[in-house]
Order: structure tokens, then C-alpha cells, then sequence
């Protein structure tokens, strides 16, 4: 599958299953904590500074955000979890409709789960990575915010990221920056190959 990312377009912010496109191209979500950078990982793939909407305040994206690639494939960004200041009730209806996503296996072609390099991974973090597991779909972690460790701490960084998250062997790890972009080249490869494995 050859994909121009460049051309990309905003479809649609889902507020209930009924939004969710049903048109059967793949879908390849995008899920992290509100201030991971999940906006800016996006933003990056597709050569854009603003597309996904980035936020200086946690917790900007409140529905699930579709974008169309090349008309071939849709980028799904789910609302960011853990740090955002909305009431409880907000932070429920965006795990019942999270819920209601997962609920149609087919719906998923790849997962993305993304984590803050610099960090062990949170309970929540844990929560959603069983979630991608359970799912039995090609599953991805990208740990961003690579820029930020020294060369030293690279390496134990995503150890403790592996480990923390219990990943099976065969999982994908790619260290990223969505600042400088570093690791873009083998997310943008892993979607392709996961992509082309399911065609």
C-alpha cells in the first residue's frame, strides 16, 4: 500500500457510536494520556503543525477525531486519558464512547498506544495497553518525547516501558520525537506492513 500522507483531511469528531464512519476503510487508532503529545505524534506523520489540534491545556480532544489519509485509511484519535481537568462526568461519557468503539472488533486495523518516554507507564496506561491486547489486533507503542532523555537513557527507558506495560515479544516499540521527528520513518513503515498484512 503506497499512502500520501500529505494528503489528509479532517472527516469528522464523533460525540456517539452513530458518527462513527462505516464506509469499512482501515482504521488505525491513536490512544495516550492528555499530555503524552498524541495530537503532535499526528500532527508529525502527516507534515502539519496544527492538523490534529494541539492544546497547551490537557484534554483538547473531548470526541473521537477522524482523519481520511490519501482516502485510503482514517487516523483515529481518541480523547487523551488521566490528566485532563473536566468533571467526572465529561471523563465518563468519553470512556463509555472509547467502549463503544472497542465493541466492533472489526472496526480496528492497528492500535497505537502512545507513552511518555521519560516515564513508567501509568495504571492507565496498563489499562489501555490490556485493552489493544485483548483485542488481538497489531498493536504499536510509540514512546515520544524522545528528545527530552540523554543517549544513556534511552535504552532502560523503553526497557522499563516493555516491561511496565507486560508486552508480549512480538510488540512494536518505536522511540519518538514528535518535536524533531524522529522515529516517524518506522511508524509510518509499521502502519504500512500492519496494513498490508490484513489486505
Amino acid at each position: 500500500m503506497t499512502v500520501n500522507w500529505n494528503m489528509a483531511e479532517f472527516i469528522r469528531s464523533a460525540a456517539k457510536p452513530g458518527d462513527f464512519p462505516q464506509d469499512g476503510l482501515p482504521q488505525v487508532v491513536f490512544a495516550g494520556r492528555s499530555n503524552v503529545g498524541k495530537s503532535s505524534v499526528i500532527n508529525r506523520l502527516l507534515n502539519r503543525k496544527n492538523f490534529a489540534r494541539v492544546g497547551s491545556a490537557p484534554g483538547k480532544t473531548t470526541h473521537i477525531n477522524y482523519f481520511l489519509i490519501n482516502k485510503k485509511l482514517y487516523l483515529v484519535d481518541l480523547p487523551g486519558y488521566g490528566y485532563a481537568k473536566v468533571s467526572k462526568q465529561e471523563k465518563d461519557r468519553w470512556g463509555r464512547l472509547i467502549e463503544a468503539w472497542f465493541a466492533d472488533a472489526h472496526r480496528m486495523a492497528l492500535g497505537i498506544l502512545i507513552v511518555d518516554a521519560r516515564h513508567k507507564p501509568t495504571a492507565d496506561d496498563c489499562t489501555m495497553a490490556e485493552v489493544f491486547l485483548a483485542s488481538e489486533k497489531p498493536f504499536v507503542v510509540v514512546a515520544n518525547k524522545l528528545d527530552k532523555l540523554k543517549k544513556s537513557e534511552i535504552e532502560p527507558n523503553l526497557l522499563r516501558v516493555c516491561e511496565t506495560l507486560s508486552l508480549p515479544d512480538t510488540a512494536s516499540v518505536i522511540s519518538f520525537s514528535a518535536e524533531k521527528g524522529d522515529g516517524k520513518a518506522e511508524l509510518i513503515s509499521e502502519i504500512l506492513n500492519r496494513l498490508e498484512d490484513q489486505t
